[in-house]
């Protein structure tokens, strides 16, 4: 902290000291307020129109700014709805007016009087009263420097939604386009759940996962992974349309694209499959669009989208050759695929499974061409262990995942319902994570196939990252900007510095 701030702190608590010295109560419990800003505004508006007289009302907010012109003192409130003058006479507060000396920007107000429109046109509250509600302490930070400190934004977001109407307006659709999509399933018919955060197997998907421990169980447990396998066992107990929006936990990078923690929304339906889901996933998506903004063609990161359905299905094994050249079932070993992706520049890792090189060759010369919305469909079946076989060709899977910019944005299966073959798979990817002990496999589940043993109807799966949407729709370039509270490395100590 610079001695500047150190100073402006001090100044604050004398402050605060002179408002308890004059029994006034900087913290009190609450304040009824009749009005927000934009509802005392748009109140003033009707009754503008129709001449009528507007009764005395009372707001409440930040003071961001306060220009003394003497007799007379301009005070602008922030609230959840927007911004409001106030209008402080010294011939109408008398004892008030001489106290407005204590109050600074940050500081939270009540004010109690009667909207007029000054010469200049700007509605505007005549104080009668105030009532100080939350005296700050710390100052605000300096306007352009709240804005372009990213540091600072994304530690202390609270400062970043005060100063900067891009990230407030983007909190507010995130919660606007996860409510449109809560709608949009409920509308469908499916039933929203919740399963467990802890769990005693970290399975569902390939993913390093958080480990902790409970103590009176004296029990190891993780974060989840996915939500997948709960969801499908209630598939098995006969809820045939259910979902979830939770977060899950991964204990892996951290990008423009990738947070520890992220917001999934996983969905499973009775007698369908994954072209089912493919129509649900581009009708969801398009429609949230235009629910929210009024068009399904949005710009994101200097490029229309346009999310009209119905999106490209693009044959996987054809899309590869299509970008790089390479035929992956003509190299469906680890050497030959390797010494392909060397020719083309790709870093092939030596603790890594064949499966896991696909991902990179998809990831490094496919997933950057996909930037309208599209669906790459038919995956090999190692990529895939909890999706059926193609009854046309049993070495791939019923699976696709959908891309948007350059972003997988969506993952799906028709599931595979079938017990013998769902363990042989699993018992195959424990083998290769004992193989490959940097890369994370699907973990074996025995609960959840004892549960599958007793009969799973053939199902459709999905999973959407909303992170990743809410960049898309709001035409954010990074994930940490859609989430509020995104993680960051810990700030060095002064003791480490030195």
């Amino acid at each position: 902290m610079s001695q500047e701030d150190n100073e402006l702190i001090k100044n604050r608590i004398e402050k605060l000291k002179n408002l308890i010295s004059m029994d006034i109560d900087p913290y009190p419990s609450n304040y009824k307020r009749t009005h927000t800003s934009k509802e005392a505004i748009d109140y003033f508006e009707k009754n503008e129109s129709k001449d009528l007289e507007v009764e005395e009302i009372s707001i409440a907010g930040r003071i961001m700014s306060i220009r003394d012109m003497g007799k007379a003192i301009f005070i602008d409130l922030l609230d959840g709805d927007g911004r409001i003058q106030v209008l402080c006479r010294a011939n109408t507060l008398e004892e008030q007016f001489k106290n407005i000396p204590n109050l600074d920007l940050g500081d939270w107000l009540g004010v109690k009087g009667k909207l007029f429109r000054t010469r200049t046109g700007q509605i505007t509250v005549l104080a009668n009263s105030y009532d100080i509600l939350c005296k700050s302490i710390r100052p605000l930070p300096e306007k352009w420097h709240g804005l372009t400190d990213i540091e600072l934004r994304f530690r202390q977001r609270y400062l970043d939604l005060i100063s900067n109407e891009q990230s407030k307006n983007t909190a507010l659709n995130r919660s606007k386009i996860i409510k449109a999509i809560r709608n949009f399933m409920d509308n469908k018919g499916f039933i929203e759940v919740e399963t467990p955060v802890l769990v005693p197997v970290a399975a569902g998907a390939s993913a390093h996962p958080f480990i902790t421990h409970h103590n009176q169980l004296n029990q190891q447990l993780y974060l989840r992974v996915a939500t997948e396998l709960y969801l499908k066992k209630l598939i098995v107990g006969g809820l045939e349309k259910v979902y979830e929006i939770g977060r899950v936990f991964r204990n892996e990078g951290v990008d423009f694209y990738h947070n520890p923690e992220f917001t999934m929304l996983e969905s499973y339906q009775a007698f369908a499959d994954y072209n089912d889901m493919m129509i649900m996933v581009e009708e969801m998506i398009s429609s949230v669009a235009d629910e929210i903004y009024g068009t399904k063609v949005l710009e994101f990161n200097g490029t229309k989208i346009d999310f009209t359905p119905p999106w490209p299905r693009l044959d996987l094994r054809e899309t590869i050759k299509e970008y790089s050249g390479i035929d992956y079932i003509e190299n469906l070993d680890i050497d030959s695929l390797s010494k392909e992706m060397k020719r083309l520049g790709i870093d092939v890792d030596k603790q890594v499974s064949w499966g896991g090189m696909m991902d990179k060759l998809i990831s490094s010369k496919v997933e950057p061409n996909l930037i309208q919305p599209s669906f790459l469909v038919d995956y090999p079946i190692s990529m895939s262990p909890l999706a059926k076989k193609k009854t046309s060709d049993p070495r791939v899977v019923e699976r696709f995942e959908g891309f948007i910019a350059g972003m997988e944005i969506c993952n799906s299966f028709t599931e595979l319902n079938d017990p013998i073959d769902q363990r042989e798979r699993f018992e195959q990817q424990e083998d290769l994570r004992d193989k490959f002990e940097k890369e994370e496999m699907d973990r074996l589940d025995e609960d959840f196939l004892v549960a599958i043993e007793h009969g799973m109807p053939p199902t459709g799966g999905i999973g959407i990252g909303l992170d990743r949407i809410t960049m898309l729709l709001c035409n954010q370039k990074t994930i940490r900007e859609v989430i509020l509270f995104p993680h960051l490395r810990n700030l060095k100590t002064s003791e480490n510095e030195n």
